[in-house]
């Protein structure tokens, strides 16, 4: 134990409450001073007892829980690994398998950055971040399989290698802890989505933490670290990202006339793009959810999401986990409206497939849920086909969501109230003004007018 042997106890503190005393036993190591509080007089004074028996032993008082060897606990000893694989079995059946995943993900990043010594020379790197990822903060893996010899080695010695809990209580540990949530492995800067995800994900394992008394502060206090303009900004799209109208007839016409499935990922991407929906909405969607009169406006109901998340996360082992509606309670809806030209689409669809009303609507090769690998190979190749060089170089149209964010972003252009948009979309009105207030066009000729009918005003009462 790093230690020191600059010790002073100081007397018992006795504190008068509404119903009686408390009694507080303070010490100083190093400089630093540590305390603790008793009901009872009698525990106050078998703790500073003890104290004063290790300084006049000489003992050597740790710098981070003031405490000397012979008082030190297992608890204040967990070593982080130990502590992060229980607290992520303790979450694993109440979360959903994204969260999971992300949980694991930081949780690797973090156990890296309170390793006390560097990786041994025969371990690859990246094999040791897959093993921590893949097996130790994986419950279910974990669990259901047998761990292979050399993820084994890995992990052994990975526990038997990280710093106790309690050392993040050290400002140097606790600084590149902090740090390492918001770096890449190359050691750049991570995006602000993924730090502040990160920081969502480890503080409540700090306030565990704090609570179990490893710790005496959480690291990660609110505000530590972040930059809340940078955050705020990163939330907006990228308006280059937008697609025109031209572009997007040109990618759907060339989607629909692929060979394979071509009508299936047409129409898949129109709902997209005229609809709002996110992707993982639209997989879900079966065909009696969607109202195609012969002509005019339809709607569709969606009541449902399957994020494609990895079989290695869900419960059932499948590779889509159905969940409700993001930002909603459990089987709540959401109608939205189908322009005319999605509907006569969709019915195209349901047609050419014979589809039934409980049938999926957009299936994938095998009847089964649209892979998302598979529908963004398709939209990247038709990128690739139909935009000029410099388009597809560029950042439009470059993700699948950005069909989305198009037909939000012409939503709110056109004038339609943003809480209209936000039900539409999913949303609420505070993060549809964040994401999109950079992509409102079209309506500042209005705004300029109306400033200056108002300084006209102000005019004529200068003039009388």
């Amino acid at each position: 134990m790093n230690g020191t042997v600059s010790v002073r106890v100081f007397t018992t503190k006795v504190n008068r409450l509404a119903k009686g005393f408390s009694y507080t036993v303070r010490w100083k190591v190093d400089g630093q001073v540590f305390s603790k509080t008793y009901k009872t007089s009698a525990q106050a004074n078998t703790r500073r007892s003890q104290l004063v028996a290790a300084e006049k032993k000489g003992e050597l008082f740790s710098t981070i829980t003031g405490l000397p060897a012979t008082l030190e606990t297992r608890a204040s000893g967990l070593r982080w690994y130990d502590f992060a694989v229980a607290y992520v079995d303790g979450k694993w059946p109440k979360i959903a398998g994204n969260t999971r995943k992300n949980l694991s993900k930081a949780m690797t990043t973090a156990t890296i950055a309170l390793l006390r010594s560097p990786l041994p020379g025969h371990f690859d790197p990246v094999q040791v971040r897959t093993a921590l990822r893949e097996w130790a903060f994986n419950a279910k893996r974990r669990a259901d399989q047998d761990i292979p010899g050399e993820v084994r080695e890995i992990l052994e010695w990975v526990q038997r290698n990280t710093l106790p809990v309690a050392n993040l209580d050290d400002e140097d540990t606790a600084e590149k802890f902090v740090t390492a949530l918001g770096t890449l492995l190359n050691g750049k800067p991570a995006a602000a989505s993924s730090i502040s995800r990160n920081r969502r994900i480890m503080n409540p394992a700090m306030e565990q933490a704090v609570k179990r008394r490893l710790i005496r502060a959480n690291p990660l206090p609110k505000g530590r670290g972040e930059s809340k303009p940078s955050s705020q900004a990163a939330q907006a799209i990228d308006k280059r990202s937008l697609l025109n109208a031209a572009q997007c007839t040109a990618l759907l016409t060339w989607v629909g006339q692929r060979s394979r499935m071509g009508r299936c990922y047409r129409a898949f991407f129109a709902t997209l793009y005229y609809a709002g929906l996110r992707p993982e909405e639209a997989v879900g969607m079966l065909v009696s959810d969607a109202t195609l009169p012969e002509e005019g406006w339809g709607e569709l109901l969606v009541h449902t999401a399957q994020p494609e998340v990895g079989s290695r996360w869900t419960d059932t082992g499948e590779v889509h986990e159905a969940r409700g509606l993001k930002g909603r309670a459990q089987g709540d809806t959401r109608p939205v409206p189908a322009y005319p030209t999605l509907v006569a689409v969709l019915r195209d669809l349901i047609a050419d497939y014979d589809l039934k009303p409980g049938d999926i609507l957009f299936q994938g090769e095998g009847g089964g849920i649209l892979s998302g690998s598979v529908y963004r190979r398709v939209w990247t190749k038709a990128r690739k086909e139909v935009l000029p060089e410099h388009e597809c170089a560029s950042p439009v149209g470059k993700r699948v969501y950005d069909l989305r964010h198009t037909c939000l972003t012409g939503w709110l252009n056109s004038g339609i109230p943003p809480a209209q948009v936000a039900a539409w979309a999913g949303n609420s009105v505070a993060v549809l003004h964040a994401t999109y207030a950079r992509c409102v066009t079209g309506q500042l000729k209005d705004y300029q007018k109306r400033i200056e009918a108002a300084r006209g005003v102000e005019l004529e009462l200068t003039e009388g």
